[in-house]
């Protein structure tokens, strides 16, 4: 891309790998069914933890969801950065052609070109932050399902070990009671199951909540970047703008002005010779006339004329 430092395809490239390790997860699942069946669902004398793991696996698939349509918006966005870039060097009339026109790169430059037209100074440094801010938002129902799905592992396990104990003070207080140590065992095991359960879901959505982060960067990185390199020269105006194309503009002129020198040359070299040319046709005439009256002369006495 130049000196545009963009990862093309990048955010393509994450929901393909996204893809690659989804498949590889299933069959771990497939592959590992019978324990996962023994720890999840066999025997449980509640439906705790089927609740809890439930409500994990529903806030972690809800995460992910969101992050694939954010991937796929991004992947968008490259798409036309890179497409407005090629139609800025390669000349086109309009740099928008063939680009959404709600894209982040397509209202930058309209931002921009609206500023000029009004003489607004273009303070990069808003245009920036604002962008910056709009984007962040995108990120707010994966951050918060990143920071509160390990929390409900915690919680999960603090509620099996809550059954657990009612289970050990069952089985306490009535020694022939078989039922207190089946609920310390399903307790137990429900703690096992949801703590895996949060720490599996939390390693998965964490990796690709950072890369969300990684995109985003990238794009608002390289949109910044043809801010400066290529929109900011064509619509800001400083100093050393100004000076710059001042300089141009009186090199321009040094050089019309040596071609009027040279035209004025010219000029005079031929009124020299438009005078000469008058000053030969005048003796020219002067010559015709003298010959005239000599034939006039001859004919008179030839012809033995009077002179009137």
């Amino acid at each position: 891309m130049g000196s545009i430092q963009l990862r093309r395809n990048f955010s393509r490239n994450i929901l393909i790998r996204m893809i690659i390790m989804s498949l590889i997860a299933l069959g771990l699942i497939v592959w590992k069914f019978e324990f996962i069946n023994q720890v999840y669902f066999r025997d449980q004398l509640t439906s705790t933890g089927l609740i809890i793991n439930g409500a994990i696996v529903l806030l972690f698939f809800v995460g992910i969801l969101r992050m694939i349509t954010i991937f796929a918006h991004y992947s968008r966005e490259e798409n036309d950065l890179i497409r407005f870039l090629r139609n800025l060097r390669e000349g086109q009339r309009d740099p928008l052609e063939n680009i959404a026109r709600k894209s982040i790169i397509a209202m930058r430059y309209r931002t921009m070109m609206g500023l000029h037209k009004a003489n607004c100074p273009i303070n990069h440094g808003s245009l920036a932050a604002t962008l910056l801010a709009n984007e962040s938002t995108r990120n707010s129902l994966p951050k918060f399902i990143n920071n509160v799905l390990i929390l409900t592992g915690v919680f999960g396990t603090i509620v099996s070990l809550s059954i657990a104990l009612i289970g050990a003070s069952d089985m306490l207080s009535n020694a022939v009671s078989s039922g207190g140590m089946g609920m310390v065992v399903h307790g137990m095991s429900t703690a096992l199951s949801t703590t895996i359960t949060a720490i599996v879901c939390y390693l998965f959505f964490g990796y690709f909540y950072l890369k969300v982060t990684d995109v985003q960067t990238n794009l608002v990185s390289a949109v910044e970047q043809i801010t400066v390199n290529e929109l900011m020269p064509r619509f800001q105006t400083t100093t050393d703008s100004a000076i710059h194309e001042f300089t141009g503009l009186v090199r321009s002129m040094q050089g019309l002005v040596t071609n009027l020198a040279r035209s004025q040359e010219r000029f005079g070299g031929l009124e020299k010779q438009l005078v000469a040319t008058l000053k030969a046709h005048d003796k020219t005439t002067e010559t015709l006339a003298a010959d005239m009256d000599e034939i006039k002369l001859i004919l008179i006495r030839g012809f033995r004329l009077h002179d009137d």
